[in-house]
């Protein structure tokens, strides 16, 4: 659908409240696609750049002057907010169930901190994060680009995107979560639980790319491992988004903690593998 058709739809509803949520919702996605368009400018001007031409001859060639391509530079987003697609970014953690009589639903703190943590890395980007709970029977991502913060013990999506990648997998053996190779079987296991646990933990990250929007799949042996997952992307997108570019992959990350769950560090210690 054409932005004219999406204009069209909005003006000839004749649901007024249906109208502004509409307004509203597309709003958010042209400004979206103003950051990106912004992004994809800076992106062209660094290779203008790095072909050999000047600043001066880059601006004579794109009608605007010189301090409008510094400016540009200067304020535009980074390459790497592509790794998360355009935006808006639907970010969601598992809805989790009590043990109680009651069976009353909540967010684990633990998920709850990661989600904040994604959003405010999105919002660095210029990319605008909407929060979002994963029902227990969920079985597919969220509409358009999203991040989606789930193991495959708390809801079918996390095994369904785990299926798609033909490298890694997940799985539990011997009352324990690993992380697995598929072509050798390898198996990977997380510190903490180890015989003689230490304060380190595995994190699981994959890149898809589903009917042209990017879903980021992030899922921890243990929560420590998912916080593990988006501090490696708080400090290493920058370059991992020039060796995988907009490809679907995937790698497992090893991080270590603090006894109240601050990550101190993580690396990349399998991967990134592309598809």
């Amino acid at each position: 659908m054409s932005w004219k058709d999406e204009l069209d739809e909005v003006r000839d509803d004749r649901d007024p409240l249906r109208r502004v949520r509409r307004a509203a919702e597309l709003s958010d996605v042209y400004r979206q696609r103003q950051h990106e368009l912004a992004r994809l400018r800076r992106v062209a001007i660094d290779e203008a750049r790095a072909q050999g031409l000047s600043y001066t001859e880059i601006a004579a060639a794109s009608g605007v002057s010189k301090g409008r391509i510094t400016q540009i530079r200067n304020t535009a987003p980074p390459a790497e907010r592509a790794f998360f697609g355009i935006g808006p970014v639907a970010v969601g953690v598992p809805l989790r169930s009590g043990e109680d009589d009651r069976k009353r639903t909540y967010i684990d703190a633990a998920d709850a901190n990661a989600q904040r943590t994604v959003e405010s890395l999105l919002a660095e980007l210029s990319l605008q994060p909407t929060a979002h709970s994963i029902m227990p029977d969920r079985t597919t991502p969220f509409e358009g680009d999203a991040v989606v913060i789930c193991g495959p013990k708390s809801a079918p999506v996390g095994a369904a995107l785990l299926a798609r990648d033909p490298h890694l997998d997940m799985s539990k053996s011997n009352g324990r979560w690993w992380i697995v190779e598929r072509e050798t079987g390898t198996r990977h296991g997380s510190p903490r639980n180890d015989p003689t646990p230490t304060n380190s933990d595995l994190g699981y990250l994959a890149r898809h790319l589903i009917d042209g929007r990017v879903v980021i799949h992030i899922a921890g042996i243990t929560a420590h491992g998912s916080l593990g997952v988006i501090h490696y992307l708080a400090h290493n997108l920058p370059t991992l988004w020039p060796t995988t570019g907009d490809t679907q992959f995937s790698l497992t990350i090893r991080c270590d903690h603090t006894e109240d769950a601050t990550i101190t560090s993580s690396a990349a210690v399998i991967g990134p593998t592309p598809w």
